[in-house]
């Protein structure tokens, strides 16, 4: 993590995530850091923790007991907290999901600098990245490392499934199949080409 020049977040991704198991509510680490968990690449530099909708209001009263201080965005489907300017989202309702029991079992217990937490699998990172893809924004190349470097890890037809709705997504696994990062649908088990 230190090539990155995110220590500071680093520190703070382990102080959200200290307090949340010390108050026993159930979350995952998401976004670039949990890509970052499984060894991959992201050019996205946050800190993304998934909570259910129904521990919003006491994740916030246990982290600005210990020091945070809390915002509540115009949207509504995250608040967020912050450590020094350091922010961390806590997204209750990724992709027009709500944050359930099932979303907890999709994750993998990995070590973030000598703290152990569940992170977000690696296909279900993929889903949540292809289906950020909208007409207001697709930025495909955000998207490209995380691929790339967690290919292995992705179960390619799953995503293919979960994200079959959306035109974006589509393009965007198009794209790999095109550039060979990924098998074409219906060649392989799910793994990437190495």
């Amino acid at each position: 993590m230190a090539e990155r020049g995110d220590e500071s977040l680093v520190h703070t991704l382990k102080k959200v995530a200290a307090v949340l198991k010390q108050e026993e509510i159930p979350f995952a680490l998401g976004g670039s850091f949990a890509v970052y968990a499984h060894g991959g690449h992201s050019s996205d530099h946050d800190v993304d923790f998934l909570i259910r909708e129904v521990d919003v209001e006491r994740s916030l009263e246990a982290l600005v007991a210990a020091g945070f201080t809390a915002e509540r965005p115009p949207e509504d489907w995250l608040v967020k907290v912050f450590d020094d300017g350091r922010m961390v989202d806590l997204i209750h309702r990724p992709i027009e999901t709500p944050v359930t029991e099932e979303t907890f079992a999709d994750t993998v217990v990995r070590p973030v600098d000598a703290i152990h937490m569940p992170v977000l699998s690696a296909s279900q990172l993929m889903v949540h990245k292809l289906l950020s893809f909208s007409q207001h924004y697709c930025d495909f190349a955000r998207g490209l490392p995380l691929a790339r470097s967690l290919r292995e890890q992705i179960d390619w037809e799953r995503v293919r499934k979960e994200t079959q709705h959306s035109p974006y997504a589509e393009a965007f696994l198009v794209l790999l199949d095109r550039l060979e990062v990924v098998p074409h649908s219906g060649t392989g088990e799910g793994e990437g080409t190495p």
